[in-house]
């Protein structure tokens, strides 16, 4: 199990490897102009018989995370195959550690992608993750670009 750690203060633009194997290679950059401090690992870098991806992250947000609602829009080879919506945190009873966090402080958590247990087809994928601090999704808080490219059939 191998998994790449970055801690950065993010230079926009710049394609940054998360991951690469010889079945998967993840990248992303950031969709805004503005720097970030961010630290995000994933394993195991493989999509070959494997049930769950774990994933650590650590960020200083820009802004209060009292309200946060998760966009999160995939294209496959070009072709939009998902888009999915969550309110994370509502301000009220929330369940997750990031709810409530203050600008400038530090989240740091671990978590399960059980979305690794999906076989996926090879190709391109293209897949834009947004935070919002608001429900009309005017308010973006946090906006990653991932490319993740499967070399080989998990079939």
């Amino acid at each position: 199990m191998f998994g790449l750690f970055f801690y950065i203060l993010f230079t926009p633009g710049v394609s940054e490897f998360l991951c690469k194997s010889s079945d998967l290679e993840i990248s992303y950059t950031f969709c805004d102009s503005r720097p970030h401090t961010f630290m995000f690992s994933l394993t195991p870098c493989s999509i070959m018989n494997k049930s769950v991806w774990k994933a650590a992250l650590t960020w200083i947000p820009r802004s209060d995370i009292i309200f946060l609602k998760i966009v999160f829009n995939v294209w496959y080879d070009n072709a939009k195959a998902l888009q999915w919506k969550e309110v994370l945190c509502s301000g009220a009873d929330d369940e997750f550690s990031v709810c409530g966090m203050l600008k400038g402080e530090t989240v740091a958590t671990t978590f399960d992608i059980k979305g690794a247990r999906t076989k996926f087809p090879k190709g391109n994928y293209d897949i834009i993750l947004q935070g919002f601090s608001d429900d009309s999704e005017n308010n973006m808080v946090m906006c990653l670009n991932f490319t993740m490219i499967v070399k080989q059939d998990a079939f």
